[in-house]
């Protein structure tokens, strides 16, 4: 049978002047001239669905399945061995540090360093550390301009990669911040403050040290940070 064309007739418009005669402004009225499709089971806009049939997934289709890693990029291979032993990353952190590749690449930035995870958490903003900031008056806003005025502006025409690797002091720091959740021997996860904190021990070189500092944040700042989450109510992020 060869297929029928869509029959479509559009409405004619009827052309009247305003009330108005200082305005004399057009007036449109639409009358349907009628829809017709043959095809498409469309008759003078009714539409004749007797024929649909819904057909089930057939057995080879399987549902979908996803694994959730709670870590983080590591820089002692001896540690994936041992993973199971190590505390886990809380949600919130593995977020802070999604958010902090992204806006890696949303700079440009061919890397993900320090500033990218100060970034990264403070974007997340409900954990404990981008709190702790704002409460001593450091913003996101005030990051990124002092991460646009250390760093060299990047490229307009270039592309980061889907996962800028990382710096050798952002490395660093997630180390530090298993080291010190683990030389705590308390339990739970490690947290951003772990990582804020881990940010601010590389001191030598690091965007992230020297932006946190030029925005007032201190050791005696640190050290209130760290008492903060030893408390032993302190367990989660």
């Amino acid at each position: 049978m060869a297929a029928q064309m869509l029959s479509l007739q559009l409405y004619t418009p009827i052309l009247s002047q305003s009330d108005s005669p200082s305005l004399q402004l057009p007036v449109y009225r639409f009358r349907p001239q009628g829809f017709h499709c043959s095809w498409l089971g469309i008759d003078n806009f009714s539409l004749r669905c007797s024929s649909l049939r819904v057909t089930p997934l057939s057995s080879r289709h399987h549902p979908i399945s996803a694994t959730v890693t709670l870590s983080l990029p590591t820089g002692n291979s001896e540690r994936v061995s041992s993973k199971d032993e190590l505390p886990k990353w809380s949600s919130k952190a593995i977020k802070s540090f999604a958010m902090g590749e992204l806006e890696a690449r949303k700079l440009k930035y061919s890397t993900t360093g320090t500033e990218a995870l100060l970034m990264g958490i403070l974007i997340e903003g409900t954990n404990v550390a981008a709190k702790f900031l704002r409460a001593n008056g450091i913003t996101f806003l005030k990051v990124r301009d002092e991460a646009s005025t250390l760093l060299a502006k990047a490229d307009m025409y270039y592309f980061s990669p889907e996962h800028p690797p990382l710096t050798e002091d952002a490395q660093r720091a997630l180390d530090w911040a298993v080291d010190e959740k683990l030389k705590s021997d308390e339990n739970g996860e490690i947290t951003t403050a772990h990582l804020l904190l881990g940010v601010w021990s590389q001191e030598e070189s690091s965007p992230g040290h020297k932006i946190m500092a030029s925005l007032g944040f201190t050791d005696e700042k640190a050290k209130e940070l760290k008492s903060l989450i030893s408390e032993t109510k302190f367990i989660y992020d």
